[in-house]
This record gives C-alpha cells, structure tokens and sequence, in this order.
C-alpha cells in the first residue's frame, strides 16, 4: 500500500523499551516495498552531491539502510555496534538516551585518516547515537561527510 509520507508508516509504541518512553516502529515502512523503495531511493537521492568513501550504518536500523544505500552507490559498509558485539579491537564511546545511557563501538581499522564517511540511521531523535558515532569516526582520523536519516522525529530534545 503506498502511502503519502514515509511518516505514515511509522507506528508510535507507549513504554517500549520502557515505562515513559514512545519507540517509533519502522518495521511496517521497511516489510511494504513501496515504503522500503522509498526510502532508500529519498536516502540515496540526498547522497548525489556527496564525496565519500564509506558508508557507516548505526545499529540496528542503520544497517538496513546502510547497506542497501552503499551496495547501490559501490561503498563499502562499516557497522557502529553495541559495546560487545565487535570482534576485533575496537574504539567505544558511552552516550546518553532518551531513557538512560548506552555504549557503541567500531573496529579500530574500519577507518583509515582521511577517509570520508556517511553515517546513516532510520531516526534521529535525540542526535546521541549520531553524535557518538561522529566522535569515533574523528578519533580514527576519518571525516563526516553527511549525516543521513529517513526521517527526524519532532519534539524530543
């Protein structure tokens, strides 16, 4: 079913993880091909002017955007993980949530100095993943490019 806006997707869920907190549900935009369409042909479009050599997906969400966006464009795919996850030495950084405080990674070698990313996410609600990611892509010498989101949620701080 096509919709209007990619937004019309996107399902509100009271106290997911937790009591107070609203998760935004994107797994109806990406199971319908238009809204997987899309989106990931609205991302690549917003990519048409960039220079960069690497595509950096956040977990978990960015991962499906991410890949799908550097298999179309021939970049190379580089995952930030949850502390834990990474097998190979890696550079961590902590950073706040909405509901609390949460650590990502990468591995050490992903980036080489100068290399030129963009980081891609399904949501930016509060900016804390992004930004952490931001700050592990700089102490490995690499450069943000573009940040790259399917859509921005209003309201949250």
């Amino acid at each position: 079913m096509k919709r209007e806006h990619l937004a019309d997707y996107v399902l509100s869920i009271p106290d997911f993880p937790e009591k107070g907190v609203i998760f935004r549900d994107i797994t109806s935009l990406i199971q319908d091909p238009d809204g997987l369409k899309d989106s990931v042909d609205g991302l690549i479009r917003s990519l048409k002017d960039v220079d960069f050599d690497l595509v950096i997906g956040l977990e978990s969400r960015g991962f499906i955007f991410g890949t799908a966006i550097a298999y179309e464009l021939h970049k190379g795919f580089v995952p930030v993980r949850k502390k834990g996850k990474l097998p190979r030495e890696t550079e961590s950084i902590a950073y706040d949530l909405e509901y609390g405080k949460a650590e990502v990674e990468i591995h050490k070698d992903a980036i080489k100095k100068g290399t030129k990313v963009v980081i891609v996410d399904d949501l930016i609600a509060t900016g804390g993943t992004l930004e952490a990611a931001c700050k592990l892509v700089e102490r490995l010498g690499g450069e943000v490019a573009k940040i790259s989101v399917v859509m921005e949620l209003a309201g949250l701080e």
